[in-house]
């Protein structure tokens, strides 16, 4: 094969590539997937999965609480920007029984690190090898970071977002769920 033909050849599948991962991140970030009103996964699952101290976080222990799972890692340029956002949401409606949850897919270190730089006022949680099959289990069948799932008092899932999410995203949503509270 000529230098030529090759060089051709790799930029078309670059191009290609780039095109293909750009259309699937709109379509991930304009529909995102509603919560499964008959399927299997409209109910949260029991899970356990040890915190940064290495108790362990079993999400029927908080079936009371609305919970806001975050699926995320440090390495993730989306996942360190919505940071914040959950951290003010967190704050804002801790008094209304709304617990959010970061679930770390990523190195222990890196996390602990990144938890205390960023004041992180939330639990994080370490997936571990769980993670991915907990991820896929509510929903996230292609293992995107980040991924963030809403699930109310009784634990039925009332959304799931694939990507950076929003305060648009979000704020409606928790403050339908946490009225008159």
């Amino acid at each position: 094969m000529k230098l030529r033909q090759f060089l051709i050849l790799a930029l078309t599948g670059v191009l290609l590539g780039m095109l293909g991962a750009n259309l699937w991140k709109w379509q991930q970030q304009r529909h995102p997937v509603a919560a499964d009103t008959t399927g299997p996964n409209s109910q949260l699952p029991d899970f356990t999965l040890p915190s940064l101290d290495h108790s362990q976080w079993r999400a029927e222990e908080w079936r009371n609480k609305i919970l806001v799972i975050n699926f995320w890692a440090t390495w993730c340029p989306s996942c360190v920007r919505e940071m914040p956002l959950l951290n003010r949401l967190q704050k804002a409606f801790a008094d209304r029984d709304v617990v959010v949850v970061g679930v770390a897919l990523d190195d222990e270190e890196a996390v602990r690190k990144f938890v205390q730089e960023k004041k992180i006022g939330f639990p994080i949680l370490l997936g571990e090898t769980h993670a991915m099959d907990l991820m896929v289990r509510l929903g996230n069948r292609f293992n995107t970071l980040p991924y963030t799932v809403v699930a109310d008092r009784g634990g039925t899932i009332l959304m799931r977002k694939f990507g950076e999410i929003s305060e648009d995203d979000l704020r409606p949503l928790l403050e339908k769920i946490t009225q008159g509270h």
